[in-house]
């Protein structure tokens, strides 16, 4: 797919300085990111939020496809033809709100306050889907005929099983045979200021459930017994101080974390007949899901853990490589925000794991993510201002013709 395009074309780097982001600025991002905060939209459900967005690129000459499935809203949206192409992807539906009196202001009611906007899904990310559609709408105005296809690829169901969601939408790319060359997601990818982290991959995720079966009986008597913790005990010893692997110059060394041991009857005199353990591995580009579990099953082996083990793969880690995307972003954000924007492939899985193997570009910028999943969860007003204009600036860069 790529080999069709001209790569060698530079990104123009700025040669003005960036303008001053406006605390006070909004304007059609903040009306829209603020209707769209109004609605309820707790994973799967979308709750008339995509309605919103689709009226906007239907304005435009979007032509979309709607792709519902199994109680999910999705949609696939494109303006233009050919090659390159760029999408927007990201999720309408949000996280539950927790504790209602922990908030400050109603999680479902946007609320100003003190040069921020507060409400489930300012930060992840109701603000980064305003902020796409404005951009398109100014990029248009600009350059009505783009050298190139524009499209838009959003679900509501990111922050759940992602089952039927951004999977549903690869699907249909894939039976009609739709390019797809770069893909610039909205998640929540800034540290400490806009635009400072590029997430140009993410690790995989593996899930392991182990239960280990013993003998119940009076810790009196343990030769009428077996302890499934005792038998277990060398094994999580050895899994624990495993080194997978090193690492490579993109992702950081393969992580075990045990997330949860239980055993026993309720009672200090009885020895448990069961222990469940949960687990997860974040794996570098270094492993394989298969390779892995069969390390695993192999220490199981080895210390005679009798046992069952299910496994769930979340999903496989995936990377861009620096290029013409990559490139392009750091160039906008350069020129927008006068940040300098770094490479990282750390946090945890997004969309981008079901995007990035149909072969294009994939990249993720999005708000500073300190307050994501969080009560009083929000993002900068002028924040909202700079993300609008990065991703103009984006669609400058590859679709100006």
């Amino acid at each position: 797919m790529l080999a069709q395009l001209d790569l060698s074309k530079r990104i123009p780097m700025p040669n003005e300085a960036p303008k001053p982001l406006d605390p006070e600025a909004g304007g059609e991002a903040m009306e829209l990111v603020q209707a769209l905060i109004r609605r309820r939209s707790i994973s799967p459900q979308d709750d008339g939020c995509q309605d919103l967005l689709l009226e906007r690129l239907r304005r435009l000459g979007f032509r979309a496809t709607p792709l519902h499935t199994a109680g999910v809203s999705n949609f696939y949206a494109e303006f233009g033809a050919g090659q390159p192409s760029l999408a927007f992807a990201g999720h309408t539906d949000v996280v539950p709100p927790g504790e209602l009196s922990e908030w400050r202001s109603p999680p479902f009611a946007p609320t100003v306050r003190d040069g921020f906007l507060f409400g489930r899904g300012a930060a992840d990310m109701k603000s980064s889907l305003a902020a796409m559609v404005v951009a398109t709408e100014r990029f248009l105005a600009d350059h009505p005929e783009p050298a190139g296809r524009l499209s838009f690829l959003v679900t509501s169901d990111e922050e759940g099983e992602a089952r039927f969601g951004t999977r549903r939408i690869v699907e249909h790319l894939r039976r009609y045979k739709i390019p797809l060359d770069y893909c610039v997601i909205g998640e929540p990818s800034s540290g400490h200021r806009l635009g400072d982290t590029l997430r140009h991959g993410r690790r995989g995720s593996l899930n392991g459930a182990l239960t280990v079966q013993g003998v119940q009986g009076h810790v009196a008597y343990p030769e009428l017994a077996q302890n499934p913790i005792h038998s277990a005990a060398p094994f999580l010893k050895e899994l624990v101080g495993e080194v997978f692997d090193q690492g490579n110059a993109h992702f950081p060394r393969t992580s075990l974390q045990i997330s949860s041991i239980a055993a026993g009857a309720g009672a200090a005199n009885v020895i448990p007949g069961q222990l469940k353990m949960d687990f997860n591995l974040r794996y570098s580009s270094e492993q394989t899901a298969a390779g892995l579990k069969a390390r695993v099953a192999a220490l199981l082996q080895k210390h005679r853990v009798e046992g069952t083990l299910r496994w769930q793969l979340s999903g496989e880690p995936f990377l861009t490589p620096p290029g013409r995307l990559t490139k392009a972003v750091q160039a906008a954000v350069a020129a927008e925000l006068g940040v300098q924007c770094r490479l990282s492939t750390a946090g945890g899985t997004s969309d981008g794991r079901f995007i990035a193997p149909l072969g294009g570009e994939v990249v993720e910028l999005g708000p500073v993510n300190s307050t994501i999943h969080k009560v009083n969860e929000c993002i900068a007003i002028a924040d909202l201002d700079g993300l609008v204009r990065v991703y103009q600036r984006i669609l400058s860069n590859l679709l100006a013709p």
